[in-house]
């Protein structure tokens, strides 16, 4: 089975690679956005002439949460018309597509995990992109599954994790925010888990939710960050009123798994175990 996989370079991208021999069975395809770009139309097509894939894992995307508020064009671009093109192209070779959304396409004024029956309302140009992009892959695809998720971080690319790492080694105080509550999902986790669909040879398309389980604040994840990485710093929660940012982000996005968990028989690690794993 051809997978084709787009964004190459980035953490998930990275992460699937990083899981690839595990799977003998499956051909892949790992295109960069330099090399595969979701916004060229004839780009795609000439790649999906070339490899014809099965599947396609849609990894790229604009993903920068605060610069979308000033780049919204640039995020359009990509989240939105490039979400277009490759269900387009997806529904011309009669590839099943992959899309990662975001856990961003809630306003996060829920108590409870948010199901994909939910109702979205994104408050942030990142999310309302992502949101587009998933509409416009339902109106031209019928083969999609697209996957939401929340927190991504990992070994590769540029993520919280390696943030927090990062300003340790700076600082001997950091304050970070202790009201937004969602759960931290390693890359490689949920790159296992998109593998899994591959495999699966399921057609109950539609959207499904994937993080790992638990649930936190971003305090809660730098805390358990630093303890298993012994690193000794003054750690400060602070409200979300105290650290303002240019995009406003989700009070709740903790997201129910139970869907994705039944059709695809899939058994979920808590994020503090992953991140113990793959620290």
């Amino acid at each position: 089975m051809v997978v084709l996989v787009t964004g190459a370079n980035g953490q998930l991208g990275q992460s699937i690679q990083y899981i690839s021999a595990q799977y003998p069975n499956l051909e892949f395809h790992f295109y960069a956005s330099s090399e595969l770009d979701i916004t060229d139309y004839k780009c795609i097509q000439e790649i999906f002439t070339l490899i014809k894939p099965d599947f396609c894992i849609n990894a790229a995307a604009y993903t920068a949460v605060d610069k979308a508020e000033s780049e919204s064009e640039k995020a359009t671009l990509v989240n939105v018309t490039g979400a277009k093109n490759m269900a387009l192209i997806c529904n011309e070779f009669s590839t099943t597509l992959i899309h990662v959304s975001t856990d961003f396409v809630f306003d996060g004024i829920k108590e409870t995990p948010y199901t994909e029956e939910d109702t979205t309302n994104p408050q942030g140009i990142y999310g309302k992109t992502k949101r587009e992009g998933e509409i416009e892959i339902i109106k031209y695809l019928k083969q999609y599954f697209i996957v939401r998720t929340s927190w991504l971080y990992s070994s590769f690319g540029n993520n919280f994790m390696k943030t927090m790492l990062k300003l340790a080694n700076e600082r001997n105080s950091l304050n970070v925010v202790n009201d937004q509550i969602g759960t931290p999902t390693h890359a490689v986790d949920l790159a296992q888990a998109l593998a899994r669909i591959v495999l699966s040879g399921s057609q109950n398309y539609g959207i499904y939710h994937y993080s790992n389980e638990g649930k936190t604040s971003w305090y809660g994840f730098a805390k358990e960050i630093f303890n298993i990485n012994s690193t000794i710093i003054n750690l400060n929660p602070i409200p979300t009123s105290e650290f303002p940012t240019p995009a406003k982000r989700p009070k709740y996005s903790v997201l129910d798994k139970s869907k994705i968990k039944f059709e695809f028989s899939i058994s979920i690690k808590d994020w503090k175990e992953s991140l113990r794993l793959y620290k």
